[in-house]
């Protein structure tokens, strides 16, 4: 029998993590710009794209989820006691997140002679038991791309969790350097495996690290619902989107069982918190948290604490004193009959399909010990600040967004297992007290991004024009920026989010090569540029009505440091006002060529021109479209001359245009003012453009551009 080994805390011992690292086709996404507005170009519309066999001289990390051990030096010669776990690699556009967890796999344990079998690759992501949890990996170097050889860098800092104390020691920072080899029998992905050895920061050898793909999700749990007769199932919102489909969007494996329709009722129509929690020990499936992560949802027909829905499981309820593991779900409540509740309103709530929902789905949420957020509308706010938030023609349901914040799906992804895993830790923590991998991007301090719209609903089938102002917020300190903000640059890209909330994104296609200038912003001063959106690397960026929010970042690098500031905005896409607008629309965003047009302008794209002009034809997409065709005609295309009289016709105070492109405009007429422009026009000009830029601060510049025309 072997005798029984004290765990002790690993001081400088570590692990290692590592991300994906795709390489970028020989033209993914382009972005051309003109003196007009800057745009994203669909990659499938170029024609000149290339093709290449992936160099087999070429390796990149794979994302999703690997299965790792880490063995230590001192005692891997011996009794063989090492740590399992799994390492989680997302990777969004350049930028990867890693992380993982360890726990303790003792060979034997006492007073059982019984060895503990090693997790099998071969069924995916594997459960480990809750009392063996010992470290959280929080990665902060990784591979972002590709490399040239055989192996890389990981660093990472390992993080001891105290199971009594609930408490998080940093116990040393380390780095591996991990080499591709052969996969032992059962890994899904034979090239997808790597060893190193971790030494800690002196450099000595601690231990030694494998990591093997096993799952292009990260985490894997079970949600079952159970139900009482008279209530509904929470399956999906009515179109589309059901749990697979939220969860798909932070890289969780759920599986959805549907279990008993049968639950009695033990106290009439009514359930109390201890209810709830009871009738879960009772009916649910699965209750075995160290080889599942069981979620349950008990649907009834009234809660007694709260009107629509409530993570009952903590604080004196938690029977068990297992927290975090179901929620319930009220399907009677009648939903008020007043204006915020918009389509649903005195609908029973069981009826009400997307905001029932809904509603199960931010209690589960809940369950992940992810609290309320109101930073946008979706999953982790709350049905009635959703509600109060909707903005006519757009009424409620319909700007729900079905996703979670950005900072919840990153929390979904890589917070410790313990924290968001059913029976891990209580409901209450701060977020603060977790530790999570760094985005591997600096947050440049004192430096911040307002993102806005030029205007807050625009029609289906307009382009939608964000404005963003990078702005030292700090009294006196001058911080160094990119010196230019145009799209050419390569600084900006963003998301789209639908009202589904699905993710679209815009970027160019490569990103400057040379050394990108930059410049001193001195304290309380600003940078401002604007983007005019229309189509992005998934195609249409805004194909329905709803609720949208665009996502804007600026990346550059100085001194060999990446940074990155993020703003966000809202808006509403409104349905077609009739007929002959939802065909212009359809025309529109039916055409990839309009994209082109807007950007080169020129007379080669018939099918782009023959769809603006739909926009300009149509009463309702005019004022959206007149900049765009102004700025067309008003430059020469091959032996056609600039028609500036005609551009000058097209603009009147409705047509819609941000500052920035109000400066370009007044820049085209000024420099090829002619004799078709007349004193009369060039006054119309330069009356409609100061309109236009009299809520911004002119520079002098501008000043004598308009006073020019």
């Amino acid at each position: 029998m072997s005798e029984r080994i004290k765990e002790t805390p690993l001081r400088n011992v570590t692990l290692g993590t590592a991300t994906e690292s795709l390489l970028p086709e020989a033209i993914e996404h382009t972005m051309i710009e003109s003196e007009g507005p800057e745009v994203f170009v669909k990659p499938e519309i170029i024609e000149r794209r290339v093709v290449r066999p992936f160099p087999t001289w070429l390796r990149f990390l794979r994302s999703g989820c690997y299965l790792i051990r880490y063995s230590p030096a001192r005692i891997v010669s011996t009794i063989g006691m090492h740590y399992d776990g799994t390492l989680r690699v997302e990777r969004q556009g350049t930028n990867t997140t890693a992380s993982g967890d360890l726990y303790l796999h003792q060979i034997f344990t006492w007073p059982n002679a019984f060895p503990i079998l090693e997790p099998n690759p071969a069924t995916g992501i594997p459960i480990f038991a809750r009392n063996r949890y010992r470290y959280y990996i929080r990665v902060t170097q990784i591979l972002e791309w590709y490399t040239f050889g055989n192996s890389f860098t990981l660093g990472f800092e390992l993080y001891y969790f105290d199971m009594s104390s609930k408490n998080w020691t940093n116990t040393g920072t380390f780095s591996a350097l991990m080499k591709w080899t052969p996969s032992p029998p059962g890994y899904p992905s034979s090239s997808d495996y790597l060893t190193g050895e971790v030494k800690n920061s002196a450099g000595t050898l601690v231990g030694y690290l494998t990591m093997g793909w096993v799952s292009s999700y990260l985490r894997r749990a079970t949600l079952e619902i159970d139900r009482v007769s008279a209530s509904e199932w929470p399956l999906n919102n009515g179109a589309g989107i059901g749990w697979r489909e939220i969860y798909d969007k932070v890289g969780w494996d759920v599986n959805i069982i549907c279990s008993d329709s049968d639950v009695s009722e033990p106290s009439g129509e009514s359930w109390s918190d201890a209810e709830l929690h009871a009738a879960m020990l009772s009916r649910r499936n699965s209750s075995n948290l160290d080889t599942d992560w069981p979620y349950h949802v008990l649907c009834v027909r009234r809660i007694d604490s709260t009107p629509r829905g409530i993570m009952y499981d903590a604080s004196g309820t938690d029977s068990n004193n297992v927290p975090r593991e179901g929620a319930g779900i009220s399907s009677h409540w009648i939903i008020p009959n007043t204006p915020e509740w918009g389509l649903v309103r005195n609908m029973r709530f069981g009826t009400a399909t997307a905001p029932y929902f809904r509603t199960a789905v931010h209690e589960i949420g809940h369950a992940h010990l992810l609290y309320h957020n109101t930073g946008d509308l979706g999953i982790m706010n709350t049905t009635d600040v959703i509600a109060a938030s909707a903005t006519p023609p757009v009424l409620f349901p319909n700007n729900i967004q079905w996703s979670h914040h950005p900072d919840d799906q990153k929390r979904l992804r890589h917070l410790p297992d313990i924290w968001v895993r059913p029976g891990g830790i209580a409901w209450g923590a701060s977020y603060g007290t977790a530790p999570i991998s760094p985005d591997e991007i600096a947050d440049p301090e004192g430096i911040e991004l307002d993102v806005y719209p030029e205007i807050k609903s625009v029609p289906l089938g307009a382009p939608v024009r964000v404005n963003f102002k990078l702005v030292n917020t700090t009294a006196d300190e001058p911080l160094p920026v990119p010196s230019n903000l145009s799209m050419k640059s390569g600084h900006i890209s963003g998301k789209v989010y639908d009202p589904s909330g699905t993710e679209r994104t815009f970027s160019t296609i490569i990103r400057c090569i040379e050394e990108e200038a930059m410049r001193i912003l001195e304290g309380g001063k600003s940078i401002t540029n604007s983007v005019t959106l229309l189509r992005g690397g998934q195609g249409t960026l805004f194909p329905t009505s709803g609720y949208y929010k665009v996502v804007i970042d600026v990346m550059w690098d100085y001194n060999g440091v990446n940074y990155k500031v993020t703003g966000e905005t809202n808006f509403m896409i409104t349905p077609p006002e009739d007929q002959k607008h939802a065909r212009a629309a359809t025309k529109i965003l039916s055409t990839p060529d309009a994209l082109l047009t807007l950007v080169f302008g020129g007379d080669h794209l018939k099918d782009g021109i023959e769809a603006i002009h739909e926009g300009i034809d149509n009463p309702v997409l005019r004022p959206h479209y007149a900049l765009i065709e102004a700025k067309r005609i008003g430059n020469r295309f091959g032996t056609r001359k600039a028609d500036l009289k005609h551009a000058a016709d097209l603009l009147d105070k409705d047509t819609v245009m941000s500052p920035p492109e109000a400066k370009r405009i007044a820049k085209m007429f000024s420099e090829k003012k002619s004799k078709q422009m007349t004193k009369g026009k060039g006054n119309k000009i330069s009356s409609i453009l100061k309109d236009k830029l009299k809520a911004v601060e002119n520079d002098e510049d501008t000043k004598k551009l308009l006073d020019s025309l």
